[in-house]
């Protein structure tokens, strides 16, 4: 699962980045925003009638074209398997004709901390071969224990922004005289070597030679689903981040490591 990302590029590094064409001074958009969270409008890159790219404005978490209010989805839709998009009724329009790219510059994933490891481990068979008495008890003591999560900031070690893989739609408020609203969702894939340390997902983040591939919906013609890989975990790196990036109201440079904002707060 992708719950959270950061960007810290501007619209008009974006623009550059992804070589969109299309008019910037409409789009009202923060210099940066280093907890970006499901339901706020992001910057999301896409083909436009022409089929030149163009960037935009959109709510992350898909709102499919069936829906009778937005309100029944946004979170359980920010994010969906790649492994099951052409048989899901949600997504198989979308992932035909409206494909798009998610800039980024991060994402964040929870490491589960458990604060009773005695307990969980014996609860498994235990470190020393507990006996079922023993698990048992184990068991009990974890079920009351405090579970703790820490998370972890991934970025590309070249510095640069990237594109996680996206799908949009676009759906007609028939409470507001079919008023249009435009969503995204954010594909995710099985980890790589450095991601599964921490989570059993992560989002697919596109080589950028990739691009025009992923973003061309020809009717007719197969999706490329041979894109939606892990990328090479040799490529990206991590670091423990702060938890107050758990709290959508923080926001600042400091969330993606743990270890500077620990020395700005101590000096």
């Amino acid at each position: 699962m992708c719950g959270r990302y950061l960007r810290r590029s501007d619209k008009q590094k974006l623009a550059e980045a992804f070589r969109t064409v299309n008019d910037l001074s409409g789009i009202v958009l923060p210099e940066w925003d280093y907890n970006v969270a499901p339901t706020t409008f992001q910057p999301v890159v896409r083909l436009d009638p022409e089929g030149e790219r163009e960037l935009v404005l959109m709510r992350w978490g898909l709102v499919p074209w069936f829906a009778k209010s937005a309100k029944d989805f946004g979170y359980n839709t920010i994010n969906a398997k790649a492994e099951t998009l052409s048989s899901s009724r949600m997504y198989q329009g979308p992932l035909e004709r409206r494909r798009c790219l998610v800039p980024a510059d991060g994402f964040y994933e929870w490491k589960v901390l458990e604060t009773d490891p005695v307990a969980a481990g014996t609860a498994q068979g235990g470190l020393f071969g507990g006996s079922s008495d023993q698990a048992a008890a184990a068991r009990g003591r974890r079920s009351k224990a405090v579970v703790e999560k820490q998370p972890y900031a991934f970025t590309l070690r070249s510095g640069e922004p990237f594109a996680f893989a996206g799908l949009w739609e676009r759906w007609r408020d028939p409470a507001q005289n079919d008023a249009a609203l435009e969503t995204f969702t954010v594909i995710t894939t099985e980890p790589n070597e450095l991601t599964a340390q921490v989570h059993t997902r992560m989002p697919v983040i596109l080589e950028p030679k990739d691009y025009g591939a992923w973003l061309l919906a020809s009717k007719g013609e197969r999706p490329p689903l041979e894109l939606l890989r892990p990328f090479p975990a040799e490529r990206m790196k991590a670091q423990k981040a702060s938890r107050d990036v758990g709290n959508v109201r923080n926001n600042r440079p400091e969330l993606i490591s743990l270890e500077e904002l620990e020395a700005r707060n101590s000096s």
